[in-house]
């Protein structure tokens, strides 16, 4: 069977009816860009370009959906700023119930069953923002040089800064000549 495949342009692709799922295993692609990204509410990701795969097997009581993402996202560098291309790829699952009303408990989600749409374009976002770093930087020599010159420029007027002004404590000064007296 061959994966239905859709370019996006809304989020209304991404809302999958599934009273509506007629075989038991269905796969679709996506084919998301910034318009993807802009879409969402409170994204912190605004750009990027991802290709996701998404299986959807209907089993007695709930259905299995399996996402595989790959792609890239424009993230700002943590050091100098400057927009950065990071690549992502991750395998995601989810377990969907029909039930009275909309909740998300452990891993499952329970869609309401008089309505049996199931959005998914927050978890595919969610799934890409989760494997983003933490800290996430260029790779050496490719930050902004003139952000790097101003970064290391400010952080040693910082240091020095800081060393002229620190008083020396007079305890401190007894223990550091007892180290030196061990040394010896």
């Amino acid at each position: 069977m061959q994966p239905k495949s859709v370019i996006m342009c809304s989020l209304e692709s991404l809302k999958i009816d599934l009273k509506g799922l007629e075989r038991e295993e269905t796969s679709l692609t996506f084919n998301l860009d910034d318009a993807f990204f802009e879409a969402l509410d409170d994204a912190e990701v605004k750009r990027g370009s991802l290709h996701v795969s998404v299986s959807i097997r209907k089993a007695s009581g709930f259905y299995e959906f399996l996402f595989h993402t790959t792609g890239t996202i424009i993230i700002p560098c943590d050091r100098c700023l400057d927009d950065m291309e990071l690549p992502v790829e991750t395998d995601n699952r989810l377990v969907v119930k029909l039930g009275s009303e909309y909740s998300e408990e452990d891993d499952i989600i329970v869609v309401p069953e008089n309505e049996g749409i199931l959005d998914i374009s927050w978890f595919i976002y969610e799934f890409v923002a989760l494997v983003i770093p933490i800290k996430h930087v260029h790779a050496p020599g490719k930050c902004n040089p003139a952000m790097t010159k101003a970064l290391e420029e400010l952080s040693a007027d910082r240091s020095s800064d800081e060393e002229s002004n620190q008083s020396s404590d007079p305890r401190w000064d007894k223990l550091k000549t007892l180290n030196i007296k061990d040394k010896e």
